[in-house]
């Protein structure tokens, strides 16, 4: 659940710090104050795009962050924290994800976003730095955010159909049968390939095969590359490198003045030095290092003048490997260094266009890919059937109260071709009234009408939602009266299950809240500045009876407040 959220210079907030409680929350306030505020901050927090400059005025960054406890629920009534059994998987897949994504598993998850003035990011998870993307995909199993235009989704038979299977929990198989279509057609797009182009296919094959018995001929590796290139450079320069040791060797200890000579008349001059100064003895010691490293060193250039050979006949063998080497990779069009990893792409093409061949392994495949994803499918349309119903029994039953008596909501599995999303088109239904055969959802239902129907939907399937914190930003937009009051008493329901925050300009629906937020604007030093506060029992009375009577709040308005939230 969502704990606190922190903002430092974001639009037109300086610095607020919030802290939430479980359950219903609801947040409040004049028009323009800056309500949608907290939802543009939690959501750039939650790896959001950032559009436009969202640093307040005169500062260098926006900071942001939220700390939420991703492993418990804090249960209101105990003060305690205890994790829910249909949350227990999102609490697993957050560790999880944690753990695959290196980064540090604590009791709480600290999610934060700093945006500078030129609009740089950088995102962080627990301390440490991390991509938007990772901050999104994290907030993503933490907490859901429903926009007021959010339930026009609605309208979209994707949406339709992945309401349906989260409600019949069948998510993981509905993307199993996506995972078995696609490979499915994939098997027998091949196998229609090789059909219509099996003489291709086989003139293919022989060309591999001919090249490939030419590439393994040159037992070409790497390392045989590069031993083949040195020997080349020491056979081709053999003359070279003979000439220049043997005036190494000259120079070192057989010429007129050699080096071994020079050394020891210094020894000898220097032996008698000594005795005279002592200071002298470690640069004669020096000089007797010297004498013995220049005796190893002609030792060493003299056995090498003894192996050493001119090979003309060897040279010659080196030359052909190398051009044979040379010729073949400018006949394939590769570098030589290639030349390897093209006789492996060789092999492996040459292996699936064999299997294509062989006794009908393509075609066998292909029905077996056709078969698993029949199975699969099958038994996704099952639950579906079954789930359906119950949906739209229980969806219906909602209607009822939402004024929407008589209206009738229903789930059509239209049979299709098989396809990535099943063996039906799953579309939603409705009836406004009594009377009145339901037709798509996208073609009959009203703002007002597709507000509550959303709102139901919600309600009914947050058993099955695994994010343990949901967000309403004024989805109950184009509701009000008796309505209103319902709308309340549903989201207090979900709050029960889930924590829940709601921006309402309802009193109906905020009386019924656990916790109430306020948003006010205030003017400093010339600059507007938003501030929210957790409202007393008192403040609320106001709050409420202001939403209730506008700027003038008499006795009244006031004593119905209090008889809306029970005082």
């Amino acid at each position: 659940m969502l704990q606190s959220l922190s903002i430092r210079d974001f639009i037109i907030v300086d610095q607020l710090d919030l802290e939430f409680s479980s359950g219903f929350t609801t947040l409040t306030g004049e028009t323009g104050a800056g309500k949608s505020i907290l939802i543009d901050a939690l959501s750039l927090a939650l790896g959001a795009r950032g559009e436009g400059a969202v640093t307040r005025a005169g500062a260098e960054k926006a900071d942001i962050t939220a700390v939420l406890n991703g492993f418990a629920i804090q249960d209101s009534k105990l003060n305690s924290f205890a994790i829910q059994d249909s949350k227990l998987n999102s609490f697993e897949l957050t560790k999880n994800w944690l753990q695959d994504n290196e980064l540090p598993i604590d009791d709480e998850i600290i999610l934060r976003r700093v945006i500078y003035a030129d609009g740089r990011s950088r995102a962080f998870i627990n301390g440490t730095a991390a991509s938007v993307g990772q901050l999104k995909e994290l907030g993503e199993m933490l907490v859901d955010i429903y926009s007021q235009n959010a339930h026009h989704s609605l309208l979209k038979l994707a949406t339709q159909r992945q309401i349906l299977d989260a409600f019949a929990g069948q998510t993981a198989l509905a993307k199993q049968v996506a995972s078995q279509f696609k490979t499915w057609q994939e098997l027998n797009a091949q196998l229609q390939a090789y059909e219509q182009n099996a003489a291709a296919f086989a003139n293919e094959l022989a060309e591999l095969r001919d090249k490939t018995r030419e590439l393994t001929a040159l037992n070409f590796t790497a390392d045989y590359w590069v031993e083949l290139q040195a020997e080349h450079a020491r056979l081709s320069n053999g003359a070279a490198l003979l000439q220049g040791v043997e005036a190494s060797c000259a120079q070192l200890r057989d010429a007129e003045i050699n080096v071994q000579d020079l050394l020891a008349s210094a020894q000898i001059q220097l032996q008698h030095l000594t005795g005279f100064d002592a200071a002298l003895n470690e640069p004669l010691e020096t000089i007797n290092s010297a004498m013995i490293l220049v005796d190893e060193a002609s030792r060493s250039l003299n056995r090498y003048l003894q192996k050493a050979e001119l090979d003309p006949a060897r040279l010659a063998v080196v030359d052909s490997e190398m051009q044979n080497i040379h010729n073949t990779a400018r006949k394939y069009r590769l570098r030589v260094d290639d030349l390897p990893t093209d006789l492996a792409s060789c092999q492996a093409r040459m292996a699936e266009l064999a299997g294509f061949a062989a006794d009908g392994a393509l075609q066998k495949n292909v029905q077996l890919a056709q078969d698993a994803y029949q199975i699969s499918a099958q038994s996704l349309s099952q639950a579906r059937a079954t789930f359906a119903a119950t949906l739209s029994q229980q969806i219906s039953q909602h209607m009822q109260t939402l004024s929407l008596a008589g209206g009738q909501f229903s789930v059509a599995l239209n049979p299709q071709t098989p396809s990535a999303n099943g063996l039906e088109l799953v579309e939603f239904l409705v009836a406004g009234h009594a009377g009145v055969a339901p037709r798509p959802l996208n073609k009959v239902a009203s703002g007002g009408e597709l507000s509550r129907i959303s709102l139901a939907l919600h309600v009914t399937t947050s058993a099955q939602n695994t994010v343990p914190t949901m967000i309403f930003d004024e989805v109950d937009v184009g509701i009000g009266g008796g309505v209103a009051e319902v709308v309340g008493q549903l989201l207090a329901n979900l709050g029960k299950q889930n924590q829940v925050l709601v921006i309402t300009h309802l009193p109906q629906v905020a009386a019924q809240a656990t916790q109430h937020l306020q948003v006010r604007k205030t003017q400093a030093n010339g600059q507007t500045l938003s501030h929210i506060s957790a409202l007393n029992t008192a403040e609320r009375v106001e709050e409420i009876a202001r939403m209730l009577g506008g700027l003038q709040i008499t006795d009244t308005t006031r004593n119905h407040a209090k008889e809306m939230l029970k005082i």
